[in-house]
Parts: structure tokens; sequence; C-alpha cells
């Protein structure tokens, strides 16, 4: 593994694992308000310095992280599973199927990622949960096409074939040949598209589309303490510079995971 990509991988795996930790990791209350320390620089008992209310902007970083790469994770996930099941049905299916299914996809594929995105939200309540649905909707359709152009090639191999040949079901030879098949490059487009899941997250919750206040996560804190971004600026910069390196992480890492499995998916989306 190269140095960028080792570098990539303990940071991801300390974020992650201090976020999810939190309760233990750091016994302070990210909603906890402090009239007393307003807006207070970086100092020993508040390391990142406090936002306008007083609450410890470390304490909201960290808890905020387990929203912002959850929701991220988790939404990237469901994006896949979309993606396998509409790709493999296009795929194999073809005929009327495959043309509706790439329509449809094409047409999702159409739209800026983030304005769709967006447009999704604002249809249900804010929360954690629309921002999930909001991501998934946006990011299936780029696995769909690309696990389409896989199984394209795939069915016509000979393993397939031989399937065939021997009287599999058409769902036995999706589930128990093609499926297998599809999942290493569906997993290396996920590791591919996370970062770009935690901007997109950040955005719609510096919109007001995701997690309503108090929680914390990295976008709404931006969204809440904007106004100061010249008399107070740590209480920006640090959920702006988690953003920034989290997703710029999660992009070597993909980009790692790429080299070592030898996959493309750029290229094979092409198919």
């Amino acid at each position: 593994m190269r140095l960028s990509g080792k570098i990539s991988a303990c940071f991801v795996a300390c974020v992650f694992l201090v976020s999810m930790l939190a309760p233990l990791v750091l016994q302070r209350d990210p909603d906890a308000i402090d009239l007393d320390s307003l807006r207070t620089p970086p100092s020993l008992h508040h390391p990142l310095g406090t936002d306008n209310k007083g609450r410890d902007i470390m304490a909201r970083v960290i808890y905020g992280g387990r929203i912002s790469i959850g929701v991220s994770v988790v939404a990237g996930l469901f994006s896949m599973g979309i993606g396998l099941c509409v790709g493999l049905l296009a795929g194999y299916g073809g005929g009327k199927a495959d043309a509706a299914l790439m329509a449809i996809t094409d047409l999702v594929l159409s739209f800026p990622s983030l304005l769709l995105a967006i447009g999704v939200s604002v249809v249900f309540p804010p929360g954690i949960y629309t921002v999930m649905i909001a991501l998934s909707s946006v990011g299936w359709a780029s696995f769909a096409r690309l696990i389409r152009g896989q199984v394209l090639t795939l069915k016509e191999s000979p393993c397939i074939e031989a399937a065939r040949a021997v009287g599999c079901s058409s769902g036995r030879i999706i589930v128990l040949h093609l499926l297998p098949q599809c999942i290493p490059i569906a997993l290396v487009m996920t590791g591919l598209k996370l970062g770009g899941y935690i901007l997109t997250e950040s955005a719609l919750s510096f919109l007001g589309l995701g997690a309503q206040p108090p929680t914390a996560t990295w976008g709404s804190m931006i969204s809440a303490n904007r106004a100061y971004i010249y008399a107070a600026p740590w209480m920006v910069l640090s959920p702006g510079i988690m953003i920034a390196l989290t997703a710029l992480c999660f992009n070597l890492l993909g980009d790692e995971l790429r080299d070592r499995c030898g996959i493309d998916p750029e290229g094979r989306a092409a198919g």
C-alpha cells in the first residue's frame, strides 16, 4: 500500500473509532450550553474553542462525525444494493426490461446530483433518514449502469453458458454466478463515492435539510456559525477541515482499493 493510502486508512480509522466511541472517549455533552464561555478561542479546557452558545466545538465535531460518516456509509451501501439489483436485472434480462430500467437510470444521471438530492430532500421532513433517502436516490444510478456493463460481459462467458446448459434457472444464475462477480467492483465503486457522499451530506445539512438542531453535524455546524467566520473563525474551520480531510482520505482509499484489486469502475461503466 502506498504511503498516501496508509495515512488515509489511519485517519479514517481514527475518525471512525473516535466518533463511534464518542461517549467513552469524551466525557462532555456536545449540546451543553455555557453562557460564561461564549465564543472562547481554543484553549487547554476547550482545545477547539466554543461556539456562540458556549458549546464545546471539539465535542460537537466528534459527535457530528457519527452522523456525517454514518449517514454516508449507510447511504453508500443502500445505493450499492439498489444498483446491484437494477444492474443485474437489466443486464441479464435484456429486451424491454433493460430498455426501461436504463431509461430511468439515464434520467437520474442526467440531473446534477446535488440538485437532485436537494429536490428529493424537500419532499420529506428534514432529518437523518431524509438525507439517507436523498443520497441513495441519487447514487444508485451510477452503480446500476456499472453493474449492467459488467453483466453484459459476464453473461456471455463459458461458465454462464454452462450453467444455462445444465438447466439452471435465471434466478440461480444471477444470485450464484453473476452477483459474486459483481460485488467486488461494486465495493470499489462504493469506496470511490464515499467522499462525494460526505460532501453531499454536509451540503444538505448546511441547507437545513439534514439532522435538526441541536444535533450536531459538520455541515450544520458551518451553517450555524458562518456569521462568525471573521470574528471567531475556529467555529467554522474545525468542521470544514474535517469535511475536507475525511472526503479526501476516502477518495484516496478508493483509489488504493481500485489499484490493488485491478478494477477500473470508470472503464467498465461504459459497457
